[in-house]
């Protein structure tokens, strides 16, 4: 394996005033998928683009069969009883499944380039961000992705992020504008960025 400081994608600045070296900074040009692997042809993409454009992600349409109906038509697995009355964004239908009686609030966005996995009774309240891949802000900002689990009776509510690798436990709440970067237990309140446990979510 190379010494990282010869990886090409590292382009090195001038010298400082001080005779120190600059950051590096890495060649988004030469930037890699990592282990992305599409799953869909260019074609299918580009016809869901349009579909999530004029009807998933349309205020003006506020019904959650329809919504349903085409996200199941496009490999996605939904339960029975699911609210999807909102607007939202699903980048990749075919690596979303969904278990019974889900609601799903306003502008939330669902970035799965790697499966994400949604158990029954989850509500995901509005603005929040679940998303399956980053970047490898370490080297070569090449994309990493990996998958994301939501156990049964989870709340995620708003404007929160959820990110890749990541499973949030049985029946656990996270409150507002949280960012979820680790796994959570099952049965707790989190909060906070980087989130943490709070308190229990039942009293005894």
């Amino acid at each position: 394996m190379g010494n990282i400081a010869d990886d090409p994608r590292l382009v090195y600045a001038p010298q400082t005033a001080e005779g120190g070296a600059e950051p590096r900074v890495i060649d988004l040009s030469l930037a890699g998928k990592g282990n992305y692997s599409a799953q869909r042809s260019a074609l299918v993409e580009l016809v869901w683009f349009v579909l999530e454009a004029c009807v998933i992600n349309n205020k003006l349409l506020p019904f959650s069969f329809l919504r349903v109906a085409l996200l199941r038509l496009f490999g996605a697995r939904i339960g029975s009883g699911c609210r999807f009355v909102h607007p939202l964004r699903v980048k990749a239908p075919w690596n979303l499944e969904v278990g019974d009686k889900c609601w799903f609030g306003v502008d939330v966005w669902i970035y799965n380039q790697a499966p994400i996995r949604i158990g029954s009774n989850v509500c995901i309240s509005q603005g929040t961000f679940l998303t399956a891949g980053s970047h490898d802000m370490s080297t070569t900002m090449d994309l990493h992705v990996a998958p994301i689990v939501i156990e049964d009776g989870v709340w995620i509510t708003s404007k929160c992020v959820v990110q890749m690798g990541v499973t949030i436990g049985r029946s656990a709440v996270v409150t507002p504008l949280s960012v979820v970067h680790r796994s959570l237990e099952a049965g707790g309140v989190y909060g906070g960025n980087p989130c943490r446990f709070l308190r229990k979510r039942f009293l005894p």
